[in-house]
């Protein structure tokens, strides 16, 4: 699972929250498998809140998702050029734009070339050499991605995006927001990043373990959500060499993987923010990260790669 995050509960269960009607759906999407748990008085009203839920997904798959073939990135991807952006993904397009700017870089949707470039030399098990970084390089740079209601258009020959940093967040956002509307008040809603409405089941917060991503099996501490979003990073999940020095995570501006950071947590107010922020926060590095977390006003829990963690004050947090 993309977040290496595990859902933990406390034990006492009071009379009200034993009157709702608790249900858990697991589905794959947007890469992952993700998982709605959620309650309602009416098992109906409930039933079909979680079909609108799945369905917002889907529809945001079709417009987000590089894993199926006919979606609008995808298309944008062969032609260079997409026009009349739907909605969602036009907001998702500005706010990363938005984020590009604010951070001078360090997120920056236009990385796909350099995907590309390290899956295919990892597929005959090696890392591309020097000369094919830096000209992967040459295509990426957020200000030549032109975007606005009438087309999304690249501005240089091989560019390519991917949205796999911020789609998981932003369908959180669109979850919890389809099942508030519905008239569902406690949820926790697994995209691959975690949102929340109420309490849980045992009548209290939602928490959630965060992975030690050095160890299997193995947790670093619990997290209280207190009603905030969490979104999580780490170089365990895709990585193109052994070490994990070379990960799914560029620094846009080197062409190369941030070169300290293990994992990086983020709590914020939209689940959106907190996932393009993990990618902000790693490229920043060890020492800045904090900093750079109050800097934009969310917490953050970051990990070393030998295994020395920090987390903001601000964190409701709870070490093992």
């Amino acid at each position: 699972m993309k977040t290496g995050l595990g859902l933990g509960l406390l034990p006492f269960v009071s009379e009200a929250a034993a009157r709702l009607q608790w249900r858990d759906i697991t589905f794959t999407g947007l890469g992952t498998v993700l998982s709605i748990r959620a309650a309602h008085q009416d098992v109906v009203v409930l039933e079909q809140a979680l079909q609108q839920a799945k369905q917002v997904i889907a529809r945001i798959e079709d417009q987000m998702s590089l894993f199926r073939p006919d979606s609008a990135i995808r298309q944008l991807n062969r032609e260079g050029v997409l026009r009349t952006p739907a909605p969602d993904l036009l907001h998702v397009l500005q706010r990363s734009q938005q984020f590009s700017a604010q951070s001078q870089g360090a997120f920056d949707i236009t990385v796909q070339p350099l995907w590309r470039v390290f899956e295919q030399a990892k597929a005959h098990g090696a890392l591309p050499d020097a000369r094919e970084v830096a000209a992967a390089t040459r295509q990426v740079g957020w200000q030549r991605l032109a975007v606005d209601a009438r087309e999304v258009r690249f501005l240089t020959p091989g560019m390519g995006i991917t949205l796999n940093g911020i789609a998981q967040g932003y369908a959180a956002d669109r979850v919890r927001e389809t099942l508030k509307q519905a008239g569902i008040a406690h949820a926790l809603i697994n995209t691959g990043e975690w949102s929340s409405l109420g309490q849980s089941a045992h009548a209290a917060d939602w928490s959630l373990g965060v992975a030690d991503p050095r160890q299997d099996q193995a947790l670093l501490g619990r997290l209280s959500l207190r009603g905030r979003c969490v979104a999580a990073s780490a170089d365990a999940l895709c990585a193109f060499s052994e070490d994990r020095r070379h990960h799914h995570i560029f620094d846009p501006r080197t062409g190369y993987s941030p070169t300290d950071l293990a994992s990086v947590t983020v709590a914020a107010s939209s689940c959106l923010q907190a996932d393009a922020l993990t990618k902000v926060l790693f490229v920043a590095g060890f020492e800045k990260a904090l900093v750079l977390a109050k800097a934009w006003r969310v917490d953050a829990l970051v990990v070393h790669k030998s295994g020395r963690w920090k987390a903001s004050e601000g964190l409701q947090w709870q070490s093992a």
